[in-house]
């Protein structure tokens, strides 16, 4: 009989004795240089399966008979769109007994740094327990949401960077879940914006934060699975960890490549062009220029109503920055920063995804901004993810460096040979962890 396009590759399930056990044997492969043809439009490759997809295709067999705590949002989501909550409450067998939402909630309503509350989903009927409140002991599962659980399953989409705070969830979740002798499921999905790339600077001691849990690059290049068996490992966690990973996902695959649909995995990310700039573009949240929120394409433009537009465009064009070039734009952000006021500032158009390197851009684009009026620009200084005393773009930079070296009017070269050593090192210290 014919395999259907919905079906994983058996070799998924060949390992028969790991130690922390997978479905697919773990294979790390090298950062080789990626090809440039789109492999699921151009070679005609079925469509990647997430591990959502691979479990089903199993009718859910290593989840059977087990309560089951199932941390989502609206990404959790199988080829044919229907959420993972769903198939779980429908399947015989399977006992789902408690929702667990992230940031921005279950259904992806929320906005950024905005608490969500309790609640009962009213589809399923399962109560709805918020992983994102008003204090920093909101971020974690109490003893009392985890009893009477056997097992909590994870099936978020990451994007790929350190603060985009779904990996933190997971981290957190499952040191809940050592403590409290639970096994713990990773439900597999593609890094959207490759999984071979590694850019930006190591988290330093004391600047750990919901943004920064811990010591990974800014862009991690791994999945959630792969970022899983890092963290069950670097930090000695007496947990059962399962990886069902994704079938027919290459690392070097965007996610256009992937034949999977994008669905919002937070207000602010419309799309995997998105995704790609986040790494860089998302520390502007640490300053007073407008990283586009309130407008279509978030952070994918940004500015603020002092700066010259067309000044601002030359001074990044000289930079030379690979794979992407600069448009002078203007822009009223509906709110957030400037709500209702004209902005000046720059477009970003990405030209080479494989070239583009996100987090060098976004601190070129916040020293040139600085740049033009040192005095009218800001770093924020307000709490940020629960954090006071600390500045938040140190927090998403994980040292003060970058800002120092931008505040004595340094640019983003001078401190690319240090990240470059600590890339390497993030490097290695992945490399034993890659599945695909």
């Amino acid at each position: 009989m014919a395999r259907s396009d919905s079906e994983p590759d058996s070799k998924c399930f060949e390992r028969k004795k790991p130690p922390i056990y997978h479905l697919l044997p773990p294979d790390v492969v090298s950062c080789r240089k990626m090809k440039t043809t789109s492999l699921y439009r151009k070679r005609g490759k079925k469509p990647v399966l997430s591990g959502l997809d691979v479990l089903a295709a199993r009718r859910f067999a290593p989840v059977k008979k087990l309560s089951l705590g199932l941390i989502c949002n609206p990404t959790a989501v199988d080829q044919k769109l229907r959420h993972a909550a769903d198939l779980f409450a429908g399947t015989p067998g399977v006992r789902l007994s408690a929702l667990f939402g992230p940031e921005h909630g279950i259904r992806g309503d929320a906005q950024y740094m905005k608490a969500v509350r309790n609640e009962r989903d009213p589809k399923t009927g399962v109560k709805v327990h918020s992983l994102y409140g008003n204090s920093q002991t909101s971020l974690r599962p109490t003893e009392k949401m985890l009893r009477g659980l056997d097992a909590l399953v994870f099936d978020i989409q990451d994007i790929g960077a350190r603060y985009y705070t779904y990996q933190a969830t997971m981290l957190f979740c499952m040191e809940a879940a050592a403590k409290a002798n639970l096994a713990f499921f990773v439900l597999d999905r593609p890094n959207p914006i490759n999984g071979i790339a590694v850019e930006g600077p190591a988290l330093q001691p004391g600047y750990e934060s919901f943004c920064g849990a811990h010591d990974i690059a800014a862009r991690h290049g791994m999945t959630v699975g792969e970022l899983a068996l890092l963290y069950k490992e670097e930090l000695e966690l007496d947990l059962e960890l399962t990886v069902i990973p994704c079938d027919r996902w290459k690392r070097e695959m965007s996610w256009r490549d992937t034949g999977l649909p994008w669905v919002f995995p937070s207000p602010n990310m419309p799309t995997p062009e998105t995704a790609l700039v986040y790494p860089g573009m998302c520390l502007l949240e640490g300053t007073n220029l407008s990283e586009g929120r309130g407008t279509t394409r978030p952070f994918e433009l940004f500015g603020a109503p002092w700066l010259n537009s067309d000044r601002l465009t030359e001074i990044l064009q000289q930079e030379k920055l690979p794979g992407v070039i600069f448009r002078p734009i203007q822009f009223v952000p509906t709110w957030d920063k400037h709500a209702k006021t004209r902005c000046h500032g720059v477009e970003i158009h990405v030209r080479d995804p494989e070239a583009f390197l996100p987090f060098r851009t976004g601190i070129a684009c916040i020293a040139a901004a600085r740049s033009q009026s040192p005095a009218r620009f800001r770093w924020r200084t307000e709490p940020y993810e629960f954090v006071s005393g600390t500045l938040a773009f140190d927090l998403l930079c994980g040292s003060s460096r970058e800002r120092e070296v931008i505040g004595r009017g340094g640019r983003w070269r001078t401190m690319r040979a240090a990240w470059t050593r600590e890339e390497r090192a993030f490097g290695k210290r992945r490399s034993r962890h890659l599945l695909y």
